[in-house]
């Protein structure tokens, strides 16, 4: 995967005892925080440029989809590493946004995406499920904390899945979660994002999703077989949303109505 270029202050989390049907959500109250990450933070690329960004409240998956859960919906299972409760992964964005707008029509809720010719519309609006903008998945992910991972200044083998250290990926759980109880947002598979990839505009800082197009989608948290530096909360990249491989799985959000 590579790129295109070389290129906090934050409100507390509430736990919401009528999180959505799934049970497995997590309720994330909005709020304003530094997205992307200061000159000096190590490993920093360029297109992590800092800018005050609000998000509205949102639910997030505590955990990311599994394949269990997706073969459920979509009757066919394309991940590398095989198993009911690992993340499925392997799968295209486009396989993701179909899986989310399966799952809202069987919980009898309005889906968020539709299709305009080729084009995928984002019906912010609607109720059901969908994948988080770039800019909600770093504000879940940095869980009030404003250093380079979730974890602090430094993360280890004992707070995420990556640098190949056994080799696969890992079930949801295994690993400590942020200190909003968010599981696998740094290492396991990289998660699909709703924006195109490309260089953030400075003024487009309220629930921000993205430029209209680009190459790419983007995918955040690094993966089972990355280096740490992708596992930094601003870190960044994008693939293909016609293709997918086996670092690249996908978590859920949904708006909080």
């Amino acid at each position: 995967m590579q790129k295109l270029l070389p290129v906090l202050f934050i409100c507390f989390l509430i736990v919401s005892c009528n999180a959505p049907e799934s049970g497995k959500m997590i309720f994330i109250k909005g709020g304003n925080f530094m997205m992307g990450s200061p000159d000096n933070e190590t490993d920093r690329d360029i297109d992590e440029m800092r800018r005050r960004v609000f998000v509205s409240s949102f639910y997030i998956g505590k955990f990311e989809v599994t394949q269990g859960e997706f073969m459920e919906l979509m009757d066919v299972n394309p991940s590398n590493f095989q198993g009911d409760f690992l993340p499925v992964e392997n799968i295209s964005w486009f396989y993701a946004i179909e899986y989310c707008n399966r799952l809202s029509m069987k919980e009898g809720l309005t889906p968020v995406y539709g299709f305009d010719g080729s084009n995928v519309v984002f019906e912010r609006s609607a109720n059901g499920y969908r994948l988080p903008t770039e800019a909600e998945w770093e504000y879940a992910s940095r869980a009030g904390k404003k250093t380079a991972f979730n974890t602090g200044r430094k993360i280890s083998a004992e707070h995420a899945n990556h640098d190949n250290y056994i080799g696969s990926t890992s079930v949801g759980g295994n690993y400590r979660s942020n200190s909003w109880g968010i599981y696998d947002m740094s290492g396991n598979v990289f998660e699909w994002c709703w924006d195109w990839y490309g260089i953030y505009d400075r003024n487009d800082t309220v629930d921000p999703q993205g430029p209209a197009a680009g190459q790419g989608r983007v995918i955040r948290g690094g993966s089972w077989i990355n280096g740490q530096n992708t596992l930094r909360s601003a870190y960044r990249n994008f693939f293909p949303p016609g293709s997918g491989n086996e670092r690249i799985g996908f978590r859920l959000a949904r708006n909080a109505q």
